[in-house]
């Protein structure tokens, strides 16, 4: 009989306190939900309203919710160098290092406990890899010469003497009259030059217009009384005869 009274005992006291638990929920609740408090930088915020947890940037400032509306008023608004201000928050105060661990920044300054970044002078010099070869030793080593002679080159679209025979006495031809001839092929490249090629050159006195010539083919169309003209580069107008 006693082992049955002190269970029911028991229960009796695990009931009133899961009870008395859910009665200091719902009172805590109740109090963040309905009341509000005056924070830290003076703002009368809900508690619910706001989820920060860090320090808000020129709080103050922020604050001041009648000169942000007197300024947002730009139609009665005149802006001076006496009233015009910065957004709040996008200017910050140096970081003051050196100072303390309670600055945040105090004994290391944000560097480290060692290693040759965290003493005092410039750290590594640029283009230092830690002893390996550098970038730039490698590059002039590789294929093509990336930062050696000729890695800024022009390049072409090449056209043949012996794709202009086609071409009649007292005719100008380009790039784009030989292509609508099939005389060419089409090209992805949009500056075009003439050179001599394995072909025989048979075409008389033609006009040839081009973004370059070699000296040789500049020679053979002259050569047979013809005439060459360089184009701009940009614009396709004749800039030379």
């Amino acid at each position: 009989f006693s082992q049955t009274v002190y269970k029911e005992e028991l229960k009796m006291v695990a009931f009133g306190r899961t009870a008395l638990t859910a009665a200091l929920m719902a009172s805590t609740v109740a109090a963040w939900t309905s009341s509000s408090f005056t924070s830290s930088n003076g703002l009368n915020t809900r508690a619910h309203s706001s989820n920060m947890s860090m320090k808000i940037f020129d709080w103050k400032k922020r604050g001041d919710t009648a000169t942000i509306e007197r300024l947002n008023d730009v139609e009665n608004t005149e802006f001076t160098f006496d009233n015009i201000t910065p957004a709040p928050g996008s200017k910050h105060r140096k970081k003051r290092k050196g100072r303390g661990i309670a600055a945040g920044q105090g004994a290391s300054c944000g560097f480290g406990m060692r290693g040759q970044k965290s003493r005092s002078g410039p750290g590594v010099r640029s283009g230092f890899e830690g002893g390996q070869q550098p970038l730039y030793r490698r590059l002039p080593k590789f294929v093509g010469r990336p930062t050696g002679p000729g890695h800024t080159k022009t390049e072409y679209n090449v056209i043949k003497l012996d794709e202009l025979n086609g071409v009649a006495a007292g005719e100008t031809c380009n790039y784009k009259s030989l292509f609508e001839t099939s005389s060419v092929t089409k090209s992805k490249l949009s500056i075009h030059k003439v050179v001599v090629g394995k072909g025989d050159f048979t075409a008389k006195d033609v006009t040839v217009q081009a973004h370059a010539f070699t000296k040789s083919a500049r020679a053979a169309i002259e050569g047979a009384g013809g005439k060459c003209e360089v184009l701009k580069r940009t614009t396709g107008e004749v800039i030379e005869a």
